[in-house]
């Protein structure tokens, strides 16, 4: 559905609704990742309106790109003409905000970032409540907006409750805020289970030679692409399975192998197909500004699909996975030995003590203790107006 700046949006949310309205730097039907699994399970509660960043395109008047993915779910994809100014922009997002708000009255209205820099044009917004979900320190990443530091500061100065992505973040961040709670990646075990299950190898995979070794998020900066490059060199009986989509970095800089497999993007859906017919999982993260803080998702995801996985000295996944003895902790030293000693045990050795390490995890678990702190932030801010007029 498109519409364009002056038309109004035909709501199928209810005419009075509780509303979540979030804003993110993140593509909904981009990578599955922790938005989509929280909010999804937030959207059984209450109309969640999903408002990402603007594309640029060659076009004469700006308008809204908006798809109902369920009926309570719909995003919102700003499309303005290519050239604007930063300033256009935000009066522009400005107005979209205020338009879709305003074609859909609600009760109860939540407000929840993913990335600070909505602020430019959201921060007339009032609210019932204020989520920041810091899922990752975006200033160390690369091409973040020099102003995004001064951003995430009046977001934490607005925010009645944050959400960080880990405890090395929430350990960092912790000092800012009198509401703020450390939520670390959780997993579907479910689904993931599923790549224990027999199952045919998906084509563009079927013709790759066992072993096999793989890797599924996105390939940013983060990788530590001179790893992957000398482990393909120094064992290549073994096949390298690279899927995700390639961001902020030059695909042509990737290296190339005989047994280094870029397969691209893959659905959340496939990714079980992938893995049951993996050896093992690996996480060849570099140790840099923008690896710092991060909480890998697919940590647990690996170890719920039955692979043993190694990886490199994440923090979070050290004190976490490793100091549980629940995956290898390599680098660049010792990685070959490491891998090869994985390979050649015996896939299940862990598998009953990965499973009881999961048993308590899950989304559904994550996102009730969240709404809880939510809960209480909107009592806090109702109940406090009362007791000063008495």
């Amino acid at each position: 559905m498109e519409m364009a700046g002056g038309k109004q949006i035909s709501p199928n949310i209810p005419v009075k609704s509780s509303i979540l309205l979030c804003f993110s730097h993140l593509r909904w039907n981009f990578v599955h990742q922790r938005p989509q699994h929280i909010l999804t399970l937030a959207s059984k509660q209450q109309q969640l309106i999903y408002f990402e960043e603007p594309v640029f395109e060659e076009r004469h008047y700006p308008f809204m790109r908006v798809n109902d993915e369920t009926p309570m779910i719909r995003t919102v994809t700003p499309v303005l003409p290519a050239g604007i100014s930063a300033t256009k922009a935000d009066a522009i997002q400005r107005r979209f905000v205020d338009q879709i708000l305003t074609s859909a009255p609600h009760d109860r209205l939540t407000l929840w970032y993913y990335t600070p820099m909505a602020l430019r044009f959201s921060d007339h917004l009032r609210c019932d409540v204020c989520v920041y979900d810091c899922m990752d320190e975006l200033s160390a990443f690369k091409n973040a907006p020099a102003e995004l530091t001064q951003m995430e500061k009046e977001l934490f100065q607005r925010a009645d409750v944050v959400f960080t992505g880990g405890l090395s973040l929430y350990e960092a961040k912790r000092c800012l805020h009198k509401s703020i709670f450390p939520f670390p990646s959780s997993i579907d075990v479910a689904h993931f289970h599923k790549a224990r299950q027999p199952g045919d190898d998906p084509v563009d995979q079927v013709d790759i030679p066992h072993p096999r070794v793989g890797f599924f998020g996105v390939i940013d900066e983060r990788l530590d692409i001179e790893m992957i490059a000398q482990a393909a060199a120094a064992m290549s009986d073994v096949h390298f399975v690279m899927l995700g989509p390639v961001v902020k970095i030059d695909p042509l800089s990737l290296p190339r192998a005989a047994n280094l497999h870029w397969l691209g993007a893959k659905s959340y859906a496939d990714l079980p197909r992938y893995l049951r017919h993996w050896s093992a999982g690996w996480m060849p993260f570099a140790l840099n500004e923008a690896t710092r803080y991060i909480s890998p998702t697919k940590t647990p995801e690996f170890l719920a699909a039955g692979l043993p996985v190694v990886s490199t000295a994440i923090v979070d996944v050290v004190r976490t996975y490793g100091a549980e003895g629940l995956i290898d902790i390599v680098d660049a030293e010792d990685l070959e030995p490491k891998l090869r000693s994985v390979l050649s045990s015996p896939r299940n050795l862990l598998l009953k003590k990965v499973d009881a390490y999961l048993a308590n995890m899950s989304w559904e678990r994550t996102w009730e203790a969240m709404a809880a702190h939510i809960q209480r932030a909107y009592a806090m801010k109702s109940t406090v107006p009362l007791r000063r007029g008495a």
